[in-house]
């Protein structure tokens, strides 16, 4: 207790990492504020049964995402979502268009012409999500809306309303990160996702104790395999595999440089959590296509509005891994690594420098990043097997898959900045022994 106390001292000392973290706290309310404000036309006292249909299958995990904004019917309802698809598309682009290539190697011009392309995208998609969420609107909760709006003006401002909203979600995320700590678009999502946790608890501890005959035994074993599971993904998280680096010996003057053995330390997860990320918006797509209305879903497409549904959780799973893949490949350079290695002379012991080091870099990087691969996406689906053995749905959510790996990787990654801080200014680490090992890899969400 008194190292804790010493090290919030330390933190509270240093004047710039004050200024971020108190930063970040502030710019986190006004989201949270910002997601209890309901929308214009929309009676607040009418959303109850509309809240209980937008918290089930994949709407909850849609409401999860935008931290209870959807359920609400906020002016925050689409989160951050619509962003994270349209940095999904351009990130593609940069793959597959060589003008987006070009720009992506123009450094920090390219960069700013890239984010402005993705601004201009997420507008496009978030009023497109507006008009589905309308119409749901319209199915699911017609008693809430205020009769004296009409239907082509309540569609209009909420439209409006929604888009300018979510702009406004994606200007506190780059706010947050530019001005705070940790990754803004991470945070807002994380933040999120957590403020749901305490009532998630509650609800499943109610309604096991409601239950005769050991109700509460179950509660408590759900909590050792929810502790177990976040155990496993700390060690995913943290999970690397060193690979020894030689340094030629040179002598300059009277001073010898080079001459030791170092590790490039290869993340098992390079990805983080990008690739549940981006199955989850790819998976979002059938559910706004047909407006949200799962009621009215059939066949192949009522398959993706059903967590629970086995062929979801099939598809989802090689969504995680062909992203893991492929995300790994997009951030992880094993070539430009070679190079770096072979203009420091350093060699890695029985490879030759060049193409054989960039090869045999890649091998490894493949042949722990598919483990990986397979776990980050037996955790993704996690919570539909959880609400298919009759686990409250709200605490299904964080019994693994999206929400506990984003909390996880999230709060290591913003840590190890705190912890970075305090050991460039010569204070102790957070922790007594050891570093937090965040993500090496630069966090997009």
């Amino acid at each position: 207790m008194k190292k804790f106390i010493e090290t919030i001292k330390n933190i509270w000392s240093i004047e710039d990492l004050r200024s971020r973290i108190l930063t970040t706290l502030l710019l986190v309310l006004i989201y949270r504020v910002g997601s209890y404000i309901v929308l214009p036309g929309i009676d607040a006292n009418l959303l109850k049964q509309f809240s209980e249909k937008s918290n089930q299958g994949i709407l909850g995990l849609f409401n999860m995402f935008a931290g209870g904004s959807f359920s609400r019917a906020s002016i925050f309802a689409l989160g951050i979502m619509p962003f994270i698809s349209a940095s999904i598309a351009i990130q593609l682009l940069t793959i597959a268009v060589p003008y987006f290539q070009k720009l992506q190697k123009e450094g920090e011009s390219g960069r700013k012409k890239i984010n402005q392309f993705t601004r201009i995208l997420t507008v496009v998609v978030t009023g497109f999500q507006a008009s589905a969420y309308v119409a749901f609107l319209r199915g699911q909760s017609s008693g809430a809306i205020i009769p004296e709006y009409g239907t082509f003006f309540f569609w209009l401002t909420t439209t409006i309303v929604l888009t300018a909203g979510t702009l406004f979600v994606m200007w506190l995320g780059e706010k947050i990160t530019d001005k705070g700590i940790g990754n803004g678009t991470s945070i807002i999502i994380m933040v999120g996702i957590l403020a749901r946790l305490p009532q998630a608890l509650i609800q499943e501890f109610t309604s096991r104790t409601a239950e005769a005959g050991g109700g509460l035994l179950v509660f408590l074993i759900e909590l050792a395999v929810f502790i177990f599971i976040t155990i496993g993904l700390i060690l995913l998280v943290q999970g690397t595999r060193k690979v020894p680096v030689n340094y030629a010996k040179r002598i300059v003057g009277n001073k010898q440089y080079g001459g030791v053995r170092q590790f490039i330390p290869l993340k098992v997860n390079a990805a983080g959590v990008m690739p549940i990320i981006f199955a989850q918006a790819i998976m979002f797509i059938p559910a706004t296509a047909i407006g949200f209305a799962t009621d009215s879903a059939s066949g192949f497409i009522r398959i993706f509005s059903d967590h629970t549904n086995g062929w979801y959780n099939v598809i989802y799973a090689v969504l995680v891994i062909v992203f893991t893949y492929f995300y790994t490949a997009l951030i992880f350079n094993p070539t430009q690594m070679a190079d770096e290695m072979k203009r420091n002379n350093g060699f890695i012991p029985g490879v030759k420098p060049g193409t054989a080091t960039a090869d045999y870099i890649g091998a490894v990087m493949d042949r722990i990043t598919l483990p990986g691969a397979f776990f980050l996406a037996m955790v993704g689906i996690l919570p539909g097997v959880a609400a298919a053995v009759h686990i409250n749905s709200n605490f299904a959510s964080f019994f693994g898959g999206t929400s506990l790996l984003i909390m996880v990787g999230v709060i290591l990654d913003t840590l190890q900045q705190i912890e970075s801080q305090l050991l460039m200014r010569h204070y102790d680490g957070l922790m007594s022994t050891g570093r937090i090992k965040g993500r090496t890899a630069p966090a997009n969400v």
